[in-house]
């Protein structure tokens, strides 16, 4: 296959992956964080800090907030981050206008309300942090203090889970500065109650059910940053590879030439058998693991291999060291 072809299928696969991460991270707010007037963190968790004290819809103030971090953005992270995050931002942003009042009530309140709100709190974190993720590990970002956070990593060796998870705090403590009204909800249905000229109703949030909603929040936060290490630790693990074959060197031209992967080769001598042979050593990305063995085994199915994951790799086509 031509590698022209195999980067314009590589790319169709990352915008992809970007749209289908920020639709999961967009149904978890609009499925049972908002719902439940919980506060999250990020540019979201402001938006909907706006959209509880004022009204002001929270796709509104995402995308208004996301531009003016944006242009940050693409003077540091360059044009081909800035091209997937517009993107993102403006799926997003759409995302969080239309899916509220698309889903139904009754699956709002069968999900995410009958469930309570610390249910709810961890399955928004849990679909966050995914959506996260799963738009980062593919050159985008849901935007907002993702942005930030890569910005913090650029320079310097932090996971962005912890970057996030800072920021956080102080977003969700912010919010008991700031009133929250709720909206006034069916008992029955979850459809939302209005008044005699159709306006929603809503009533103030006492304090004392704030200061839980914040508590709520930081175990929000907490949960979105765990899932966002598991799911880039997971998606950019590396593996080292050991191999003894007697075609070595066909093996080698393989990885090299189809694979794209580094080989080096190793001089060893089998102690029983007092024979000399030669050992690749590779080094990959795990989710490429599954690929190199078969083209191992279609060579030679008796090679004889080692597999292990390694912490950090760094150098060409791996990650780079930080300051």
């Amino acid at each position: 296959m031509p590698l022209s072809k195999k980067t314009l299928l590589r790319s169709i696969k990352e915008w992809v992956l970007v749209t289908l991460g920020v639709l999961i991270y967009v149904t978890g707010w609009a499925l049972f964080l908002l719902p439940n007037n919980l506060v999250g963190g990020g540019v979201s968790g402001i938006s909907s800090i706006i959209q509880y004290a004022t009204g002001i819809q929270i796709g509104y103030s995402y995308f208004v907030l996301n531009a003016i971090l944006l242009i940050a953005a693409f003077f540091i992270l360059g044009t081909s981050f800035g091209a997937k995050t517009i993107y993102a931002i403006i799926v997003a942003s759409a995302g969080l206008r239309i899916l509220p009042e698309v889903i139904p009530p009754e699956i709002i309140n069968t999900l995410a309300l009958q469930n309570g709100k610390l249910m709810s709190t961890l399955m928004g974190g849990l679909m966050a942090g995914i959506g996260i993720g799963m738009s980062i590990s593919n050159g985008g970002s849901t935007g907002g203090t993702d942005i930030i956070a890569l910005i913090y990593t650029k320079f310097r060796n932090v996971s962005p889970g912890k970057v996030l998870l800072y920021l956080d705090f102080f977003i969700i403590l912010s919010s008991l500065l700031v009133p929250s009204y709720v909206q006034d909800l069916d008992p029955v249905s979850g459809a939302a109650l209005l008044d005699g000229e159709g306006n929603p109703l809503r009533h103030l949030m006492p304090f004392a059910d704030k200061v839980t909603t914040v508590v709520y929040g930081l175990i929000l936060v907490t949960v979105n940053g765990k899932v966002v290490d598991l799911y880039l630790s997971g998606s950019q693990q590396s593996v080292q590879l050991f191999i003894l074959s007697q075609k070595y060197a066909e093996i080698a031209d393989v990885i090299t030439r189809d694979l794209h992967r580094g080989v080096t080769v190793l001089d060893g001598r089998g102690w029983f058998t007092q024979q000399t042979t030669h050992v690749l050593m590779v080094i990959t990305r795990k989710t490429d693991l599954n690929l190199l063995l078969r083209h191992i085994k279609l060579i030679d199915p008796k090679a004889f291999l080692s597999v292990s994951s390694v912490n950090g790799v760094y150098g060409k086509g791996f990650d780079t060291i930080k300051k």
